[in-house]
């Protein structure tokens, strides 16, 4: 950027005032009152002042703020095309106001500019998409919180997928970004890659084919570091949120890693709580019967039965959370009658904790299972198991609880919450 014109004291405390009150005005800015505010402040001046004065943080805030309102309407966001050479000084500075201001101004670019081409045309020529990626990987937590929201809108745009995942392959690539970076920065790219999936089946499809889902299989094989294994866990379940998910999950080894954890008695109750809850989200449709061998399914349900066999021993919320993977599995027929097959027949703990009287918690988890396993989430004329065997299972399965209740139906005492 062009060095800022000198401007007097009177003339800078005129400014700063000015956009003091700008910044401060609660809601959003007319687009008449934006023009006005720049016809007597002009944009040039503004930037210069936070060139010049970046060394004064209370000065570079109040410009800042102000500037995010003037980029935040749309004629302000229509001048940003012109002014890519400042996002990117913005982008690099060490300024963390300014920094945000400028990855502000990107979101504002791409909502609000107007002409698509335009602002990826500004993308490309200022290189913008890695300093954005080293922004989330070394910002704070706004920062990159904020990075995430822009690089998603541009996965959003079809041309600005080419920029994320350039056909010829020679651009940035996330993979040997992750490769060199820090644990957390992994972890943030690991959440740019849960929020990418879930913008369109064709960036889900990209990452497929930029093999970037075994990042995630990376931090879930290393478990050393428990805290980490978490965060990756939590964000891959952000991703398995989404209805394409298991289609791409499933086809990775995603599914035996995370039954290894499940299966690790040094891992934390947490870890595998939340691992199960993944599993029960991979396999909650009938498409993920299709994708994957049942020789995988029966080792994840066998780890979860070993959780719920050891009851007395185990975490309770570690119960709560198997119990409810359980009833995610036996959403769909496919995974009812799985639940009610040999080996392990798992859904015998469902039932049985159903009449359980002693943990609430437990027997309403275990409730809420049941009734998906009875069919209560599918369409009336498939909640009878089409499977002969896995029906007569259930009536014996709850025949069987019952003769050994004082309560011949699986239910909720009020007392029992007082």
């Amino acid at each position: 950027m062009d060095p800022p014109a000198e401007m007097d004291t009177g003339e800078l405390d005129a400014l700063l005032r000015a956009a003091a009150d700008f910044a401060s005005y609660p809601g959003t800015h007319g687009e008449d009152t934006v023009r006005q505010f720049l016809e007597q402040f002009p944009l040039p001046k503004l930037l210069g002042v936070l060139q010049s004065q970046a060394d004064v943080p209370e000065t570079v805030e109040t410009v800042a703020a102000c500037l995010d309102k003037v980029f935040s309407s749309r004629y302000g966001a229509s001048l940003l095309p012109s002014y890519g050479e400042f996002i990117q000084a913005g982008l690099l500075t060490n300024s963390n106001s300014i920094r945000q201001l400028a990855c502000k101004a990107v979101v504002h670019l791409l909502d609000k500019a107007g002409d698509i081409a335009v602002a990826v045309d500004t993308f490309v020529q200022h290189n913008l998409y890695p300093l954005l990626i080293n922004c989330l990987i070394e910002g704070d937590e706004e920062i990159s919180a904020i990075v995430l929201d822009a690089i998603k809108r541009l996965a959003e745009i079809p041309t600005g997928t080419d920029i994320i995942f350039p056909p010829d392959g020679q651009g940035l690539q996330l993979n040997k970004v992750a490769a060199q970076s820090s644990s957390m920065a992994r972890i943030r790219i690991l959440s740019l890659i849960a929020k990418l999936f879930g913008a369109s089946s064709c960036t889900a499809t990209a990452i497929r084919d930029s093999n970037l889902l075994s990042l995630f299989e990376d931090e879930i094989k290393d478990r050393k570091d428990m805290l980490k294994t978490l965060s990756a866990l939590e964000v891959l379940y952000e991703l398995a949120e989404h209805p394409h998910s298991n289609m791409f999950l499933l086809k990775t080894s995603l599914l035996q890693h995370i039954t290894d954890v499940i299966n690790d008695p040094s891992a934390d109750s947490i870890v595998r709580s939340r691992a199960s809850l993944i599993s029960g989200r991979l396999l909650s449709s009938a498409d993920a019967f299709m994708t994957i061998e049942k020789s995988c399914a029966t080792n994840l349900l066998l780890a979860i039965d070993k959780i719920l066999r050891t009851e007395e021993s185990q975490n309770t919320d570690e119960i709560e959370s198997a119990l409810e993977t359980l009833g995610l599995i036996g959403t769909t027929t496919q995974g009812a009658c799985l639940l009610l097959s040999d080996p392990p027949k798992i859904a015998r703990h469902v039932v049985e904790m159903s009449f359980d009287r002693q943990g609430r918690g437990k027997q309403l988890a275990a409730l809420h299972a049941f009734g998906s396993i009875c069919g209560v989430d599918r369409q009336e004329d498939q909640m009878k198991l089409d499977d002969h065997q896995a029906e007569e299972c259930l009536k014996r399965l709850v025949y069987s609880a019952a003769s050994n209740s004082p309560k011949l139906t699986p239910s909720v005492s009020a007392t029992q919450f007082v």
